[in-house]
């Protein structure tokens, strides 16, 4: 049977609707921005190489229907998830400049030299980039890509460059792939970000992205930043040549000069800011989009720097805010002339820096991070710009990351300091309480729209008893209204997926950031790093193993030992290893992180042993397989 989720409740319903007195609907700017310069749609369905449809712009065709806000959307939400972010295509942002929306959560941009083109960003899948530039080439030009800039070090912007080029056209000298930072450490930022800690991201993410939900007003609507990501996507990676590690550098690209901004530790450990001034177009990258952005990812990333963000972008406003006509941003849709462009700027510059300072205010005088986010408001002149809005990051978790950034991850009440677990605290909850009366509290809350204690109560009879199917529903219950009544699409589709696993129980994985390209493409240090991360180190504390792995592709021979628990390695052979491991990098990348296939990739000669193969074997034992689909709303 389809899933079917319960509609709105009265209380939800007045919510949503008392909500429309907090937006400036009579707004309608953006809607004739984002149409501006429309060359062509998508065709149809975006097929991958199985052909397994991994994006429908039909999926969206709801968000047509009429003016009238749904019940179960929160109508700003629902504003932003129309043409704003549903209406795709290729767009023409000003000479020689051209986007690619809507396609997948993130945008592509050419810009059109003399002697070729200069691809920024490249989306988050090889599929729609190929799809943007098959666009370009019909639309635009067919000349060739002379260049790839990364503005940052997040999959929505790199994964797709395998679409856009070949490492062989980079290898050659052919095409020049720039980023922020040094081409080392844009490579361990990105590829560490998505990988090391990428099974607990995907699944966080799963969730915020909505993507394990249907589609409908009663479902997923858009990320508020881009439509959505790819289902079953190909996520690739080539590493930057070319680094920008100051500002001020200049690059000079099919016949056009590129002058960057470099603004690390702001929404990406390494990003950049990019003027084209022949063009006289600006990019922020993400530091600046048509939403408020995460200062802390809910999918699970490092904390981003509130101070930095404002810094870095009152710097490009000194450096070029005077000329700039265009702004043009890695999500959404450009904003053209100056006074806007500069106001644009402006204000999502004081609107970083008003939660920064007001959240360290309020922590001066002894409020803790939920407390302080439960009083902070905007001022109406931040608040009501619809690029302010809560559509990426919102408010309310923007401040508690300020408190994560600045003070730790203890929020300085010593009962929170050494807590139980959830399990523990709950069975001794229901103990308390008792399972009935919590059931009993739970239905009053909802029948009085108190969704927020509702789930908070049941929480403990659902982690104490997560068998008691009717607790599972009545919290589901809970957390649906919670996500019909959310302004931010990241809140909704956490909330959605919680009330659906409830039901339904653990639903399937659609996509993982550690895909085989991105761990290829690992420097050898970080692949040893990575071996760790799935070492089981109670395990682990009682063997003494110590490996050779000779990378014969690159000539290179590296020592690892695994000793009192811990994975150690460096460069240089160990003369009292019991073991060397020779062959590519590849296979070696196989046999350190799927130790138990090393015997099938030795009979395929792709690898060779010297020594104690047994050691392999106690090795496999101590390795993790992490699940895909672990628990989030049950233990």
């Amino acid at each position: 049977m389809p899933y079917v989720p319960k509609g709105p409740e009265p209380a939800t319903i007045a919510a949503n609707r008392e909500a429309v007195a907090r937006y400036d609907l009579e707004d309608r700017q953006d809607f004739a921005d984002a149409e501006r310069g429309f060359i062509a749609g998508f065709s149809g369905p975006l097929l991958n190489a199985a052909g397994t449809v991994m994006f429908d712009p039909a999926d969206y065709d709801f968000l047509c229907d009429g003016e009238r806000v749904p019940d179960s959307v929160n109508p700003s939400l629902w504003r932003q998830s129309q043409i704003l972010c549903s209406g795709g295509g290729l767009y023409k942002v000003t000479d020689r400049l051209y986007q690619v929306r809507n396609n997948n959560i993130a945008n592509l941009t050419v810009v059109e030299g003399e002697r070729g083109l200069v691809v920024i960003d490249c989306a988050g899948a090889v599929e729609s980039a190929a799809a943007a530039m098959t666009m370009i080439r019909e639309h635009v030009s067919d000349k060739p890509v002379v260049a790839v800039i990364y503005t940052h070090t997040h999959v929505d912007h790199y994964g797709g460059v395998k679409g856009v080029v070949d490492q062989a056209d980079v290898d050659s000298g052919k095409v020049a792939v720039i980023a922020p930072g040094t081409p080392e450490s844009f490579g361990k930022h990105a590829i560490g970000e998505n990988v090391f800690a990428g099974n607990a991201m995907s699944r966080r993410a799963s969730y915020a992205l909505g993507s394990l939900l249907d589609h409908g007003p009663r479902a997923m609507i858009t990320c508020g930043i881009g439509i959505a990501p790819a289902a079953g996507r190909t996520v690739s990676y080539i590493a930057p040549i070319d680094g920008i590690t100051e500002t001020g550098a200049r690059r000079d690209l099919a016949g056009l000069t590129f002058e960057f901004l470099y603004a690390p530790d702001t929404e990406a450990p390494e990003e950049m800011h990019i003027w084209i001034p022949q063009l006289r177009a600006l990019t922020c990258a993400e530091n600046a989009n048509h939403s408020l952005h995460n200062i802390q990812t809910l999918r699970g990333a490092r904390t981003h720097d509130a101070r930095n963000l404002a810094r870095f972008l009152d710097e490009t406003l000194q450096r070029w805010g005077s000329e700039a006509q265009v702004h043009f941003g890695s999500h959404t849709w450009p904003v053209w002339g100056n006074d806007h462009v500069t106001s644009f700027i402006e204000s999502q510059r004081d609107t970083y820096k008003y939660i920064h300072d007001q959240a360290l205010r309020l922590a001066n005088k002894g409020y803790t991070p939920l407390e302080a986010a439960e009083v902070i408001e905007l001022p109406n002149e931040l608040g009501r710009k619809w690029f302010n809005r809560d559509y990426h990051g919102t408010l309310h978790h923007n401040v508690r990351a300020v408190f994560t950034k600045e003070l730790g991850m203890w929020d300085g009440d010593p009962v929170s300091l050494h807590p139980h677990t959830p399990v523990d605290s709950a069975h001794r909850y229901v103990e308390l309480i008792g399972a009935e009366q919590i059931m009993a509290e739970g239905r009053r809350a909802i029948s009085e729209g108190d969704y927020r204690w509702a789930a908070q109560v049941l929480h403990h009879l659902v982690f104490a008893h997560p068998g008691n199917q009717p607790a599972r529903d009545l919290q589901a219950d809970a957390y649906e209204q919670l996500g019909y009544q959310a302004e931010g699409p990241q809140w909704r589709g956490i909330y959605l997926t919680a009330a659906r696993e409830l039901r339904e129980g653990v639903l399937p994985a659609r996509f993982a950031t550690a895909s085989p390209d991105t761990i290829e493409a690992m420097p050898v240090d970080m692949l040893f790093d990575y071996a760790a991360v799935h070492l089981i180190g109670d395990k682990a504390a009682k063997v003494d193993l110590r490996i050779n792995f000779a990378f014969t592709d690159m000539r290179k021979t590296w020592a690892m030992w695994i000793r009192h628990g811990v994975l150690n390695a460096r460069p240089g052979a160990d003369a009292d290893a019991q073991l060397t491991v020779s062959g590519p990098k590849a296979g070696l990348a196989g046999v350190l992180l799927q130790p138990r296939s090393a015997k099938s990739l030795a009979g395929a000669r792709t690898i060779s042993f010297f020594g104690d193969q047994a050691v392999l074997e106690t090795y496999a034992g101590l390795v993790e397989k992490f699940d895909q689909d672990f628990a989030v709303v049950t233990p």
